[in-house]
């Protein structure tokens, strides 16, 4: 095979850090991304977006030219718009590009797949016209697309607080904020505050929004509960509870938003271990301080190794970038140390707001383990919370078994949408605080790939 001394798979912030420090310090290395240009989810389209929407969307997103620029001047090798496929304990890394399928291997991979909306089932959550916040960013920031009749926004998460702001800034109508975050959070939240302040920044900038939004008219819904997506061919109208009163908005658009976790779906599957976390409900891989997994020679950052933000895994691919630098020869652990030790400590800095964050926007207990039967858990296979509840009762204890037995996570999008959903419901009904047996076994190819293009394996390089 085709192989390589340093692989990055990701184009967002901890990957092209970590690609340009690479780079900058002697490693030969290729970044792999699934995008067609730098920068992911955070950064999308900076290269290219009109200096009038980059301005709408706010500073941090400008930041994203910068480190994009640094990428680009550091010499790192760049394969775009290329699917990973699978990932192996011996580095072996599966490709998709130009319909094309290719294996290659890596002395070192670093994984910065970044993070993925929380899936939260909720009914009619599969209608159209109802869509993810983040949906609604990558079609604001990618085309300068908006809504035309109005959006109700609905969830709990510092995003639905910014893409809020972003869509009054564009003169969108917002018919309503539907906070679903539990009453309690916030008591449960002060206790983290003190240290929360060290990053104040990040407070500040979330009342700003807030209070602009309302300044603005923004009718805001404190305690919702009970969310429910009405009509028939599509989306007409949002029911939900405030306290015992029950409410109805008529709109066209709904966006949802549950916080974000990890895509951990390729370093389950090349291996690496991973621990249910109790704070930010999801699978985190176990790692070091430099971001080394339980896999010798697999590194694992930014947001796919725990929830951070944009600064946070900046920090973190400039820390791996040095690593996997000392790791390959070209920097003794001295200077290592030495290079990285402002980014560790700005990169501790910027993460003492978690806590608090966490706590103050942590989902309900009822909306995530006790969906109505009715509700589709697995939209791929159209397996519904009554089913699941009917293999649990029949004596599948076990996320594995229910897959088993229901097909749940056996479509297309291989159990993205409902791994997190059906482990907690799983917990749940079995009356247990933990995650049964570390939720889905993630096996390849963990994006779709044909027989025809298996048949057609190269084990080389994939055509540039």
């Amino acid at each position: 095979m085709e192989q390589y001394a340093l692989v990055i798979i990701g184009g967002g912030p901890a990957g092209l850090a970590a690609a340009a420090t690479a780079a900058q310090n002697s490693v030969e290395c290729l970044l792999i991304d699934e995008q067609a240009s730098p920068g992911g989810q955070i950064y999308r389209a900076t290269k290219t977006i009109p200096q009038q929407r980059a301005k709408l969307l706010g500073p941090d997103y400008q930041y994203g030219r910068r480190l994009v620029e640094q990428f680009n001047n550091s010499g790192a090798g760049y394969l775009p718009s290329t699917t990973l496929w699978n990932l192996n304990r011996q580095r072996e890394i599966g490709i998709l590009r130009n319909g094309q399928a290719a294996l290659m291997r890596a002395k070192h991979v670093i994984i910065a797949s970044g993070a993925m909306e929380r899936p939260v089932p909720f009914p009619g959550w599969t209608l159209p016209g109802v869509m993810t916040a983040g949906a609604g960013q990558i079609l604001l920031k990618s085309s300068g697309l908006v809504p035309d009749e109005g959006v109700v926004l609905a969830g709990t998460g510092p995003l639905l607080l910014l893409l809020a702001w972003q869509y009054q800034q564009a003169g969108v109508a917002i018919h309503a904020i539907l906070d679903m975050a539990s009453s309690g959070n916030l008591w449960h939240a002060l206790p983290h505050l003190p240290r929360a302040l060290l990053a104040h920044h990040y407070i500040l900038k979330g009342l700003r929004y807030q209070s602009e939004l309302k300044r603005a008219g923004v009718p805001f819904y404190k305690g919702v509960s009970d969310l429910h997506a009405v009509g028939g061919d599509a989306l007409q109208a949002v029911e939900f509870k405030q306290g015992n009163n029950k409410k109805r908005i008529e709109t066209p658009l709904l966006l949802t938003h549950f916080g974000v976790i990890p895509d951990s779906h390729l370093s389950r599957c090349a291996g690496c271990e991973h621990y249910w976390d109790s704070s930010q409900l999801c699978w985190r891989p176990v790692i070091d301080e430099w971001g080394n997994s339980s896999i010798n020679g697999i590194t694992i950052i930014g947001d796919g190794a725990g929830i951070g933000g944009a600064v946070a895994a900046r920090h973190a691919g400039r820390l791996a970038g040095f690593e996997s630098a000392h790791t390959l020869g070209k920097m003794s652990a001295t200077q290592r140390d030495k290079a990285a030790k402002e980014d560790s400590k700005w990169m501790a800095d910027d993460l003492h707001i978690r806590p608090f964050l966490e706590k103050l926007f942590r989902p309900s207990s009822a909306l995530l383990n006790e969906p109505k039967d009715e509700t589709l858990i697995c939209r791929c296979e159209e397996i519904n919370a009554s089913t699941i509840r009917s293999a649990i009762r029949d004596g599948h204890k076990d996320v594995n078994q229910v897959k088993f037995l229901t097909r749940c996570g056996m479509g297309p999008c291989q159990g993205r949408q409902c791994d997190n959903s059906v482990s907690q419901l799983v917990a749940h009904e079995l009356g247990t605080d933990t995650v049964i047996a570390g939720g889905y076994r993630i096996r390849p190819p963990v994006r779709p790939l044909t027989i025809e293009q298996l048949a057609a394996l190269k084990c080389g390089e994939a055509e540039q």
